[in-house]
């Protein structure tokens, strides 16, 4: 990162971009055994469980269309009733271990590449081993920070439900005024949505470069992202919809056995949603470290190189994250 920090206050979006793509191949060798290592089975996991779940999403339909055939009270759709139970809870199963597995992967990814680009920012050597023996220790400060953000997320949508409820129970006959009104709370749904993704994010990245984690590195975020929100979202929906790109193509062409594409054919797309995917995660998670020294430039809060270096070190093998007092220097003059 050749910029200095008083300069990062003017990147803009496309500026952005590219001091990403500039971390990441300039520093190609780590960032690929971090791939290898996190991103990759991150990927691979989310791949797979879309193959598993629409497997048996079709065995519960097959199920269920079966067990039409006959009356309630019978033998057959007694054993077939069974047999959809057991196929529900096996896909509830499905879904906690691809969650668990999901999360765990996912965080340890973020810790990783945080880690590294922050120490690619202070110019110091940083090797696999280091991030591997930070990585186990910062990853427990991002769970608190997510669990917070997910009670938060939660909450939020608790609220909008009551309120639809609420508002459902008052009117007898909808007309063009109650579906504004519907229109209007999920709109308000989704921007409270993004704004909480978006907010996590970045306190993602405090939770690891400095001494705060949980509720106060959600509400630390929540003050840094000001002034560059819409930087922040426009980057939100960018990737989230490479994402989405990504996994309607490997459901639509390599899930669905009735494609036009032959086994290979199927296989090659796979093997290329894999590969654009891991990439996308990659490019993500360097830009929100990227993003948060943006920040942090625009509201003049000056990062001393020296001291984020020395908390950036193994201590005694244990890990010691920066202290607030290293990172709310003295604001420094534009």
């Amino acid at each position: 990162m050749d910029r200095e920090q008083e300069d990062m206050q003017f990147l803009g979006l496309f500026d952005i971009y590219l001091e990403s793509y500039k971390i990441i191949f300039n520093f190609r060798r780590i960032f690929s055994k971090i791939t290898l290592a996190f991103i990759l089975p991150l990927s691979l996991i989310l791949l797979a469980h879309i193959e598993v779940s629409d497997f048996i999403l079709s065995s519960i339909i097959h199920t269920e269309l079966y067990r039409d055939r006959f009356p309630e009270g019978t033998y057959q759709y007694a054993k077939l009733s069974e047999r959809l139970s057991s196929e529900f809870a096996v896909l509830l199963l499905v879904k906690f271990v691809y969650f668990t597995f999901f999360l765990i992967f996912s965080l340890l990814s973020t810790s990783a590449v945080v880690y590294t680009v922050a120490s690619v920012y202070t110019r110091r050597d940083v090797t696999f081993a280091k991030v591997m023996s930070v990585v186990p220790k910062v990853w427990k400060r991002l769970m608190v920070t997510f669990l917070c953000a997910f009670l938060v997320y939660v909450l939020y949508s608790l609220v909008v439900v009551l309120t639809i409820i609420l508002w459902s129970f008052s009117i007898k006959h909808a007309d063009f005024v109650d579906s504004l009104f519907f229109l209007a709370i999920m709109i308000f749904y989704i921007v409270g949505f993004v704004y909480t993704i978006v907010v996590w994010e970045l306190a993602s990245v405090i939770s690891v470069l400095e001494d705060i984690k949980g509720f106060e590195a959600m509400t630390k975020s929540r003050n840094l992202i000001k002034g560059k929100m819409w930087i922040a979202v426009v980057i939100f929906f960018k990737l989230h919809f490479a994402k989405f790109t990504i996994q309607i193509l490997f459901e639509n062409i390599v899930v669905d056995t009735e494609s036009s594409f032959g086994i290979l054919g199927r296989l090659g797309i796979g093997f290329l949603c894999l590969l654009m995917l891991f990439k996308v995660f990659l490019f993500g998670l360097v830009i929100q470290t990227v993003i948060y020294f943006v920040c942090k430039s625009y509201h003049h809060e000056n990062i001393d190189k020296s001291s984020l270096s020395d908390h950036l070190e193994v201590y005694l093998g244990e890990y010691v994250p920066l202290m607030a007092k290293d990172v709310q220097l003295e604001q420094f003059r534009v």
